[in-house]
C-alpha cells in the first residue's frame, strides 16, 4: 500500500490551513500588543524587560495559560500545520547541490545556537531562583530578568526561555526535513 501525503483537496488540508490562520492570528495579536506595552513602558520608564508583559498577562482567566505559552504554543503548532500544508515546495529536490547544502548549515547552526541559549536562560533562571531561595525567600519566577546583552533593554527569563525552546524545536525539526529523502511528485499528479 502507497503511503498519500496530503493534497489540496484533503479535509485534513483545510484543517491544518485554518489551524495555521489561527496560529498566525494568535501570534501576530500577542506580538502587537507586546510591542505596544514595550513601547508605552519605554515612553514611561526610559527602559523596558522583553517580554516581561508577556509572561504576566494570564488569558483567558487568571491561573489559566500566560501570552508567552499561548506564543509558545502557537508557534509550533503553526509550524507543524507549515510542513503539513506545504511539502510540496520542497518536494521532488526542487532545492538541491550547494543551496541545500547551505539550508541545512545554516538550520544546524540555528539550531546549535538555540539550543546553547536555551541551557544559557535556564540556567541563569535556576541560580537566581537558587540565589533567592538561599536568602530565605522565593522569588516571582514570572518576574525575573537578566540585563543581557543591555542593562536598558533586559529579558524576562521565562520568556527568552520560551522562545528559544521554540526555535530550537523549530531549527531541528527543519533541520530534521531537510535531511529526509524527498518525496516525489510524480506519486502524486
Amino acid at each position: 500500500m502507497k503511503v498519500r501525503h496530503l493534497q489540496k483537496t484533503d479535509t485534513a488540508y483545510k484543517i491544518y490551513l485554518y489551524i495555521f490562520y489561527a496560529c498566525g492570528f494568535i501570534m501576530v495579536s500577542i506580538t502587537v500588543f507586546g510591542i505596544y506595552a514595550m513601547l508605552d513602558e519605554w515612553e514611561k520608564n526610559g527602559t523596558y524587560v522583553m517580554g516581561e508583559v508577556l509572561n504576566t498577562t494570564v488569558i483567558p482567566f487568571e491561573g489559566f495559560a500566560r501570552l508567552t505559552t499561548w506564543l509558545f504554543f502557537s508557534t509550533i503548532i503553526g509550524w507543524y500545520c507549515v510542513t503539513r500544508i506545504g511539502w510540496k515546495r520542497t518536494a521532488d529536490n526542487k532545492i538541491t547541490g550547494w543551496k541545500m547544502s547551505l539550508i541545512q548549515l545554516m538550520l544546524l547552526g540555528f539550531t546549535v545556537i538555540s539550543l546553547y541559549e536555551v541551557f544559557w536562560n535556564f540556567s541563569v533562571l535556576t541560580a537566581q531562583i537558587t540565589a533567592e531561595v538561599v536568602n530565605g525567600s522565593f522569588p516571582d519566577i514570572d518576574i525575573l530578568s537578566v540585563d543581557y546583552p543591555d542593562s536598558n533593554r533586559p529579558w524576562n527569563l521565562i520568556f527568552a526561555t520560551k522562545m528559544f525552546l521554540a526555535a530550537t524545536i523549530i531549527s531541528a525539526h527543519a533541520f530534521y526535513l531537510s535531511t529526509r529523502p524527498r518525496k516525489s511528485l510524480d506519486d502524486f499528479e
